[in-house]
């Protein structure tokens, strides 16, 4: 063998060695990709799932709360209504003696 062939033997040794490699960088590079991806899918489902799960709660928060107004609300009302019974059943208490008054001497 002459030296030009040991040569370009050489060169092309080199070249297959360097087209592995660069194949093995670009399976890892892909490799890495796939898991980044994989990775970024897991963050996105667990922030939609936060995001539902703190929807939730915040809807549960405004039942109980709009069901505390209805109850405090409620609870107003029947005390208005019972002081406005006491107001109306004193009135016609009054007027019953005024009546009672005039017309008895």
């Amino acid at each position: 063998m002459d030296v030009s062939s040991r040569v370009l033997s050489e060169l092309a040794s080199r070249e297959a060695a360097l087209d592995a490699q660069i194949e093995a960088a670009r399976e890892d590079a892909r490799r890495e990709v796939e898991a980044a991806e994989a990775e970024a899918a897991r963050i996105v489902q667990a922030a939609q799932a936060r995001a539902q799960a703190m929807q939730t709660e915040s809807e549960q928060a405004l039942q109980a709360e709009a069901a505390r107004i209805r109850d405090e609300a409620r609870q107003q009302a029947e005390q208005g209504t019972q002081a406005t019974r006491e107001r109306a059943s004193g009135r016609v208490q009054q007027a019953a003696e005024l009546i009672l008054r005039a017309v008895l001497p």
